[in-house]
Formats: structure tokens, C-alpha cells, sequence
């Protein structure tokens, strides 16, 4: 009875774990979400010496690489020499897999890429409604190239973004494109609302691509998503380095690879690294319905933060637009949300028909005098 009893306490405590993580995963992307944007959108507008994004996506992949792979050695219980040996069997064991991978590494690194484009001439606000045009691209290639079915809801809900974001994007062009007022008083350097335009929406087309085809490769080969992140990250490592050395290769060998780098920068790379990680920490222990709620706090935290830190000034359709955008993404998860709530009543009645099928074989409680209902003495409890 006592080792039930401890079972029965361990699995109360697995439950309290699992929503502490649970709550903690979703406080922690909200964080992530938000900072990121605002803190790429600070280091990219401020006069002086401003350091090379390229060189900031080279050190994202590597560190990501590195921390995937200590979750690997995790994995194996600290055995450095499994894990190494783990990776050499995927890397070489399995080459195709590793030439698959290339493919969102190389799209994955030119998304980077393209934020740190798109956040550069865009309002941090402004960047996070339209990036959620990424959930269109996603639901589309999920469609084409997974055959996942969506609701007539979640259809509705893609409409209902996409003119939500329209909406952001006329009341920008209604006011000539500003894109808002830098933190230093100094002039900063010169910004293009075309440009970051189309380089939010190349990102958010790369972004649903990479997406899909990396759950398409997880679902039909399977494998350690810490390994998967290792693969990514020496894969994404190559390329970015490829990429920096064709745009800014010059500049590089003169300035060094770490010109312009501050406390500040540091900070985004770090950032920048540990949100792949946290993704795959949020779809473990919470869920996509989880992600999309913080995707719609971080929003709104964007949006206070740039009225304080940058000077913007949100008007009426943005205001309306970003509510569209924000119901878009409720509306996209609903459905999700009452497959997962009758999965969960379906197990519920499931272990109810299981406890009530056992209950007669079990001898009858009685309540002793400290108030604990124990079995009455017998051969069950002598053993």
C-alpha cells in the first residue's frame, strides 16, 4: 500500500510539473517573442557603429547546434562519447537525412536573415502583425504537401487575418510609410517601409515552407529532436557562413567578425538561438493552441513597448486590424482545441470504465480511527 501510495503521489506530482512547464513555456515565448522583435528592432536603428546581421546568424546556428547538442549528451545520460557517437551515426550513418536537413537550414537561414532586413526598416508592432501571415503560409503548405485537412472555421480564420494585415498595411501607407521614431535622438540610419514589406512577406513564405517540409521529415524519419536541432544547427552553421562570406565577406575581412558587437547584440543572438530551442520546449510540453495565445500576448507586448521605447503611435486601423489578427489566431486554434478537449473526455471515461471494472476484485476500505480509509488486514496487505 505504501509503494501505491507513492505512485499514487508521483503521478500528482508529474501532473504539477507538466503544468508548471506548461505555464512556464508559455511565459517564457511570450518573453522571447517580444523581446526579440523589440530588441533587433533597438540595435538596428541606433546611430554609430552598427554590426552586420550576417555575423549574427552565423553565431545564432552555432549556438543553437551547441545547445542542441547538450541536450543530446543530456539525453544520454551525460555520456559525451554516446552522443558523439549517436550524431556521427546520423551525420555519415545517414547522409540522406543530413542532405534533407540541408534544405530547411538553407531556408531557415535566409529567414533570418530576412527578419533582421524586415525588423530594420519596419515598426517592431507593425513586423508582428504581419508576421502572422506566416500561420497563411503554413495552413497552405500543410495542405499541399501533408494532405491536413482544415475546418471550414479555420478557413475562415486565414481570411479574416489576411485582412486583418491588410488593414495594418493601408493605415502605413495612408501615413507615407513612417515607420517610426528611433530611440536616440540622433538620426539614425535611413529606412525603406517597401523594403522591410517584402521582406516580411519572403519570410513569412520561407518560414510556412521550412516549417512543414521539417515536420514532414520528423514524421517519416523520426529521430531525436535534440538531434535533429544538432543536425540543423551544424548544417544552418555552413550555409550561414557561406551567406556572410558572399554579402559581407569583404567587409568581414577588413572590420572583423565581430564588429559593432555590444552588450545589446550579444543579447539578440542569444535570443535568437535559444527560440529555436524553446519552440520545441513549447510543442513538448504544451501545445500549438499554447503558442498561438502567446503569439497574440506578444503582440500586444510589442505594441505597448514600441509606444514607450520607439514613439509609435498606433491609429485607428491598426488598432482594428490587429484585433482581426488577434481573432485569426483564435479561431485558427478552436478546432484544435476540441480535438485535444474529446481526445482527453474519450481517455477519462475510458480509465472511469477501467477503475469500475477492477473495483470488485479489490477488497472493501475501511476508515481507521486517524481518518485514512485503509483495505481491512488480510493476505493482500501481509505481503
Amino acid at each position: 500500500m505504501a509503494a501505491a501510495a507513492a505512485a499514487g503521489d508521483g503521478g500528482g506530482e508529474t501532473g504539477t510539473t507538466a503544468a508548471w512547464l506548461r505555464g512556464a513555456s508559455l511565459a517564457v515565448l511570450v518573453l522571447q517573442n517580444a523581446s526579440l522583435v523589440l530588441s533587433i528592432r533597438y540595435v538596428r536603428t541606433r546611430p554609430g557603429q552598427r554590426f552586420r546581421p550576417s555575423t549574427a546568424v552565423v553565431m545564432a546556428e552555432l549556438l543553437k547546434g551547441s545547445a542542441g547538442f547538450l541536450l543530446l549528451v543530456l539525453q544520454h545520460r551525460g555520456s559525451v562519447r554516446q552522443a558523439l557517437g549517436t550524431l556521427q551515426g546520423a551525420l555519415w550513418g545517414h547522409a540522406g537525412d543530413t542532405l534533407r536537413l540541408a534544405v530547411p537550414s538553407l531556408i531557415y537561414t535566409l529567414q533570418n536573415n530576412l527578419q533582421y532586413v524586415a525588423i530594420s526598416n519596419l515598426p517592431a508592432a507593425t513586423f508582428q502583425v504581419t508576421y502572422q501571415l506566416k500561420i497563411l503560409t503554413t495552413a497552405v503548405f500543410s495542405v499541399l504537401l501533408l494532405g491536413t485537412p482544415l475546418s471550414r472555421t479555420q478557413w475562415l480564420s486565414l481570411a479574416l487575418l489576411s485582412m486583418g494585415v491588410a488593414l495594418v498595411q493601408a493605415e502605413q501607407g495612408d501615413s507615407g510609410g513612417d515607420t517610426g521614431t528611433p530611440l536616440s535622438p540622433l538620426e539614425g540610419p535611413p529606412q525603406s517601409y517597401a523594403v522591410g514589406l517584402a521582406a516580411v512577406a519572403a519570410s513569412c513564405l520561407s518560414s510556412g515552407f521550412a516549417g512543414v517540409y521539417f515536420e514532414r521529415l520528423l514524421k517519416s524519419r523520426g529521430g531525436s529532436i535534440w538531434l535533429r536541432n544538432v543536425q540543423l544547427g551544424a548544417v544552418g552553421t555552413v550555409l550561414a557562413l557561406a551567406a556572410m562570406a558572399a554579402t559581407d565577406g569583404a567587409a568581414v575581412a577588413a572590420d572583423g567578425f565581430f564588429y559593432g558587437y555590444t552588450g545589446a547584440v550579444w543579447a539578440v543572438v542569444l535570443n535568437q538561438a535559444a527560440g529555436g530551442l524553446l519552440v520545441a520546449v513549447v510543442v513538448r510540453y504544451a501545445d500549438n493552441i499554447l503558442k498561438g495565445f502567446a503569439t497574440a500576448l506578444s503582440i500586444l507586448a510589442s505594441t505597448a513597448a514600441s509606444v514607450h521605447l520607439f514613439g509609435f503611435r498606433p491609429r485607428g486601423p491598426f488598432l482594428a486590424g490587429t484585433a482581426m489578427v488577434l481573432a485569426a489566431v483564435y479561431l485558427y486554434g478552436r478546432p484544435q482545441y476540441h480535438q485535444w478537449h474529446q481526445q482527453q473526455q474519450s481517455q477519462s471515461q475510458q480509465q472511469q470504465q477501467h477503475d469500475t471494472s477492477t473495483s470488485g476484485l479489490l477488497p472493501p476500505r475501511t476508515k481507521a480511527p486517524d481518518g485514512i480509509n485503509r483495505p481491512p488486514p488480510g493476505p493482500i496487505q501481509a505481503l
